[in-house]
């Protein structure tokens, strides 16, 4: 049972850990590619820099749903209860 926990403590660690690195390229590979095209043609600039917060957004929205369910399984697994009920 012991090692089950473990097992799910390294999940979570992996998810979360996983998921910040993944929004921080990306949001870093975006905005370097916003700050580039920007130089490129100033007058966009309004109109790239309301869709780089939008997207913004929707990188950390999809890091911190990854870390809700991470932490969710870490304090109350769903799975527990059917690991501890197999033969052994």
């Amino acid at each position: 049972m012991m090692e089950v926990i473990s097992f799910v403590a390294l999940a979570a660690g992996l998810i979360i850990g996983l998921g910040a690195v993944g929004a921080c390229i990306g949001i870093g590979i975006m905005g370097s590619k916003y700050l580039e095209s920007a130089a490129r043609q100033p007058e966009l600039m309004g109109e790239l820099q309301t869709k780089m917060f939008l997207l913004a957004g929707l990188i950390d929205a999809a890091f911190i749903i990854g870390t809700g369910i991470a932490l969710w399984f870490a304090t109350a697994n769903p799975f527990l209860s059917q690991i501890a009920n197999l033969p052994k």
